[in-house]
């Protein structure tokens, strides 16, 4: 037997040998020959073939070729291309230091006492529409993206922490760890690499990807679907041809921006070539170092005016909270019809709480390839905007070596080989499940999610101590289905309340979906129609907390099926067939006959049976779908529109209305340029019916110092309902407009923001009319207040990004100062997370 296992080894060893004796392995580093500074994403290649890599962003590099060269070469924008001999040695180290390169500048029109790089840019807006591809009809591509994401500057507090140690004691047993700019080591967290086909059309604009292959490494969490999509080309779009590029969530003027003078200097340093083609190099940087502006370099075809590469950085001292550094690198091609499309893009993002505190590190890698243009497919193409294939995630051995379109360092190897072991560490597996509960409120179990933890125990005045336990089902027990429930008691009241809800996945194409709701619960009349959706978990148990009598309780019992589906890509149908009993747990009546006179019948319950038909059209909202939910991301240049119909039946299963409901909102993310960005939202209401206050518009007042964005902050609660509305929300961020000026204030990197709410409605007389003053003793009954002739208005100012995390507004009430209770200004606080 031992011969046996000898024998085996033996042959093991020979080919192990000879496959060794086929590769040969070169890593170096790229240098300039002048300074000895490492030279960025330098190109690195096998003159006569299409072997070769890029570099990484401090000049590092490896490449694998599988036969025997006799030089290896390098080269990089404005630098000689330079050439090393080789041997054939497994492994070799190769190391070059480029020397400067130039020629002569092409003929541009400068004029008397101008900089000459505004010739190069006025020939580049002049060039614009030809070299843009949005002027294409249509383009498809294959994409490769990776994504590294690893700590930085650890410190040693936190590298005490059990998953850290284990992180750090995986990557160092397969090498030397990698080392940051300052020359710490860094700890590898998390890596990705996708293979998908890109589709666009425009006019109408439309995108479709297709995810074919998708590997996720380290840290990821138990479902991938969803983050494969995210990490796929849709997401990693850097396009410098329109005015405005969107990076980290925040508007950054382009380099080429039609209001180019306003925002950026520039420098003509030399006239280089980019592979073949001869370039204009501008060096660019923002007048204001606190603006969102990139610091750089950029590279113009003298032919045809086309950007034909950037090397772009932000400034550290752009008002960017927790952002180190970023650094966008861009090489573009021509397309076959002339616009030039991204070849392949590398962006390196450092994010920091504090000088002193563990940073993050993330590169982006695409590369992008089988360019087609001008071949649209059919509407109906476009319909799902990403597809994810089943077997995506079930990648057979030695996949990426094969179709991987790069090179990988031997870093990055030894990178990816820890990830693949610390994925596996039961340290790192349980800090992703408290991750997860700490984001959506729910323990994982196996198939089922066990919560929502905050609501396991709530307190308040109408039900005592309340106890609740639920769960709701994943997408690994069934992918077409999706089920919510809970059970509660409470302590005071002494009653059992409970909660179904879910819904069945018909048709994923087209997202058709039919849902069912039961509930037997205790609300509050102030929430009935707020549009609160029942996916956040603190806002749900936070309603539940102290004295909810103000928001006046009741029970609600509530039956429903609902069907919806989308007709066409961002525009989405639903019907809801729904029946609610109301059982008021504070003094309440309402008149029973159309004789609203004292001495009337009244009752103090009502039951009610509606069918809700609703319409949604977000024309560029980009959703992303994981087995049984799917997500609404990124955000949308459009408005988006919400127009609703109720209509009550009388007599349907008891009820006890007849009744229409009529209600459009509209929400937007406005980018203004320079000026900031404004949000807003819409929204208007009529109900032509009679019926009693609790059915009618109960608008959200705040008596709370937390500034709330759905809420009229300084109304108090309860105080206006209306049977026909009109209200504008709005928030207006400035970001650094103003103070960025201010030498005294810049170095805070406070924002200013301007808000308001503006309301106008009122209600009928026969709604005035429908609740009695008194009851029958002749005691004082709880009513409600209409608005009058005038809007309701409170306007406010205030500074964000406090210590990065605080905001203050200051809020004038306009209208309705006299009353009484009321305050005619207020200081409201919150935290926030923003970039």
């Amino acid at each position: 037997m031992k011969k046996v296992l000898l024998l085996v080894l033996l042959v093991l060893g020979v080919g192990l040998s000879v496959s060794q004796a086929q590769q040969i392995v070169f890593s170096g580093h790229v240098t300039e020959a002048a300074t000895g500074q490492p030279v960025p994403f330098a190109s690195i290649f096998v003159r006569g073939t299409s072997l070769g890599v890029t570099a990484d962003e401090n000049g590092h590099f490896r490449l694998t070729v599988n036969r025997s060269i006799d030089s290896l070469s390098a080269g990089a924008v404005g630098f000689k291309p330079l050439s090393r001999a080789v041997s054939k040695a497994p492994a070799q180290t190769i190391n070059f230091a480029l020397p400067s390169s130039s020629v002569s500048l092409g003929e541009v029109v400068v004029r008397a006492g101008e900089n000459p790089a505004f010739a190069v840019l006025r020939k580049v807006q002049q060039h614009k529409k030809q070299n843009d591809k949005a002027q294409l009809e249509a383009f498809e591509f294959n994409s490769y993206n990776r994504v590294e994401v690893s700590l930085s500057d650890v410190t040693d507090r936190l590298a005490r922490q059990k998953v850290i140690r284990d992180m750090t004691s995986v990557a160092q047993g397969v090498g030397e760890m990698e080392r940051n700019a300052s020359g710490k080591p860094t700890v590898p967290v998390f890596a990705s690499e996708v293979l998908s086909r890109y589709y666009v059309r425009h006019r109408p604009n439309r995108e479709r990807e297709e995810i074919k292959h998708s590997q996720l490494h380290g840290v990821a969490p138990r479902d991938g679907s969803v983050l494969s999509q995210v990490l796929g080309s849709s997401f990693q779009d850097y396009d410098f041809y329109p005015n405005w590029q969107i990076v980290m969530g925040k508007d950054f003027m382009s380099p080429i921006a039609d209001g180019w003078r306003i925002t950026y200097d520039y420098d003509l340093e030399d006239s280089v070539y980019v592979g073949q083609d001869r370039c204009y190099q501008l060096k660019v940087w923002p007048r204001r170092a606190q603006d969102l502006a990139f610091t750089g370099r950029i590279w113009i075809t003298m032919n045809s005016y086309a950007l034909r590469r950037v090397d772009l950085t932000v400034d550290p001292k752009a008002n960017i909270n927790f952002v180190d550094q970023i650094r966008v690198y861009q090489d573009l091609t021509p397309s076959a019809a002339g616009p030039w499309l991204p070849l392949r893009t590398r962006v390196v993002v450092g994010l920091k709480p504090t000088k002193k505190q563990t940073g993050l590190l993330v590169r982006f890698n695409t590369t992008n390839s089988g360019f087609d243009v001008e071949h649209p497919h059919e509407a109906k193409f476009y319909e799902q905007p990403f597809a994810s294939a089943t077997d995506a995630l079930e990648i057979p051995a030695g996949f990426w070596e094969q179709h991987r379109p790069d090179t990988l360092t031997a870093q990055e190897v030894r990178t990816l080989t820890a990830l693949d072991s610390v994925g596996k560490l039961r340290s790192v597996r349980s800090t992703l499940e408290l991750a997860d509960l700490l984001v959506t409120g729910y323990k994982q179990v196996g198939k089922f999610e066990l919560g929502p933890v905050p609501s396991i125990f709530t307190y308040n005045n109408v039900e005592g101590g309340r106890i609740q336990a639920g769960f709701r089902t994943s997408g690994d027990l069934n992918p077409n289905w999706f089920v919510r429930t809970y059970v509660a008691y409470g302590t005071k009241d002494q009653d059992f309340k409970y909660g179904l809800t879910g819904y069945r996945v018909l048709n994923r194409r087209n997202w058709t979906l039919l849902g069912f709701e039961r509930s037997h619960d205790v609300d509050q009349v102030a929430l009935l129609d707020n549009g609160y959706a029942t996916e956040n978990p603190l806002f749900d148990a936070a309603v539940r907390f102290g004295n909810i009598k103000p928001g006046r309780p009741l029970w609600r019992q509530v039956t429903g099926v609902s069907a919806q589906s989308d007709l066409f890509h961002g525009f989405s149908q639903k019907i809801t067939l729904r029946h609610q009993r109301f059982d008021p747990l504070y003094d309440f009546a309402y008149y029973t006959s159309a004789d609203h006179e004292p001495g009337a019948p009244t009752a103090d319950k009502f039951a009610l049976s509606e069918v809700i038909l609703e319409s949604r059209y977000a024309p560029d909202e980009t959703v992303i779908q994981n087995k049984n939910r799917r997500y609404a991301v990124g955000l949308a240049k459009w408005p988006v529109f919400t127009l609703r119909y109720t209509r009550g039946f009388d007599g349907v299963l008891g009820s006890d209305f007849a009744y229409h409901k009529f209600n459009l909102l509209v929400t937007h993310s406005l980018q203004l340029g320079q000026l900031g960005r404004t949000e807003y939202i819409v929204d208007a209401g009529y109900i032509p019916s009679t019926i009693p206050y609790p059915v009618l518009k109960s608008h959200l007042g705040n008596e709370s110092p937390i500034y709330t964005t759905s809420a009229y902050n300084l109304m108090r609660y309860f105080e206006f309902v209306s049977d026909r509305y009109a209200s504008l929300h709005f928030e207006h961020y400035f970001e650094g407009l103003f103070i960025n000026s201010v030498p005294l204030l810049k170095k805070l990197d406070w924002r200013l923001l301007a808000s308001g709410n503006v309301l106008y409605g009122g209600v009928s007389q026969a709604n005035r009319n429908a609740t009695p003053l008194t009851d029958e003793n002749g005691a004082a009954l709880p009513t409600f207040r209409p608005l009058d002739s005038k809007p309701y208005v409170e306007l406010g100012y205030g500074v964000e990004n406090i210590f990065k995390v605080f905001r203050v507004d200051f809020i004038h009430r306009l209208t309705y100062r006299d009353l009484p209770e009321v305050k005619t200004f207020g200081v409201k606080v919150c935290a926030q997370f923003k970039l």
